[in-house]
């Protein structure tokens, strides 16, 4: 969690030098490229048909959706906000964990989803003067493709192991991440880089791409998705602070008081949901 919490400031800081597509999906090829040391390195057996298939999901969810929809959303924003509108992230994994999981939680549970998506709705509408900007649309998208994501890597896990799952998501990914990769290069070179735009594209790649999900799903696996899901209510603050810090970004008092009240539904999220029964997420 404290690893992703610097993810949106990263992006932000590399997307002047080097634009949505390769800080979106660039990173994925270097952090590929370590996923295949690793896996040689140990000689990690092949995953079988079935486990391809939900690698797949996790591919379609953190190694490509999330990162573009969120670098095309920080083009137009700032990561204070998008900190807020990703602040629904841990109740739509819990909600993904307990539809997949089988589980049967208390409409109570379902309200406090709701809360979270009215907050965040509200509060893009009053910071768009009225309605949704497009940069909230790409930032909800990414809540969605980052749940997936993490609730069926999470599951997977515990069959292959965390870092495992997101090095195999990661080369599954890889031939249609490289072309598009290298061809978001061609259409738009690196514009004389910073060095913080550089530090932002490397955080992003070997940390919050690679590193960073080594403890997340193992975290995920051991704890239980949706539970363990509940541990990033902290991120939002968090990014806040990196924001303001590092980026020098203005957070203000409606900023602040929206992210409270994401956390504060999501909190409910977990207080509401009914306890798993053995062998669910």
């Amino acid at each position: 969690m404290l690893a992703f919490s610097l993810t949106f400031p990263a992006s932000r800081a590399a997307l002047p030098g080097f634009g949505a597509v390769t800080v979106g999906l660039g990173r994925a090829v270097v952090a590929a490229c370590l996923g295949a040391v690793c896996l040689v390195a140990v000689r990690s057996p092949r995953p079988s048909r079935g486990q391809l298939r939900r690698l797949g999901m996790v591919a379609a969810g953190v190694v490509v959706g999330f990162p573009i929809c969120s670098s095309l959303a920080l083009q137009d924003t700032t990561s204070a906000h998008g900190a807020v509108l990703i602040g629904l992230l841990p109740a739509a994994t819990a909600a993904v964990a307990v539809v997949r999981g089988g589980e049967r939680p208390p409409l109570t549970f379902w309200a406090a989803c709701g809360l979270g998506m009215v907050t965040v709705l509200v509060f893009a509408a009053v910071q768009g003067a009225g309605q949704p900007r497009v940069a909230d649309l790409w930032l909800l998208a990414a809540v969605a493709l980052g749940a997936l994501g993490y609730a069926e890597g999470g599951a997977l896990a515990r069959e292959l192991g965390g870092w495992q799952v997101i090095s195999w998501a990661l080369l599954l990914a890889l031939p249609v991440v490289a072309p598009v990769a290298a061809a978001g290069l061609v259409v738009r070179p690196p514009l004389d880089p910073s060095p913080a735009a550089w530090l932002g594209l490397a955080y992003v790649s070997v940390v919050s791409m690679f590193l960073g999900f080594f403890a997340w799903y193992r975290g995920l696996a051991e704890g239980g998705v949706a539970r363990i899901a509940q541990l990033q209510l902290a991120q939002p603050a968090l990014t806040l602070a990196w924001s303001a810090l590092l980026l020098a970004e203005h957070v203000d008092p409606g900023t602040v008081a929206a992210g409270l009240g994401v956390i504060a539904a999501v909190a409910l999220t977990q207080r509401t949901r009914r306890r798993p029964t053995e062998g669910q997420i």
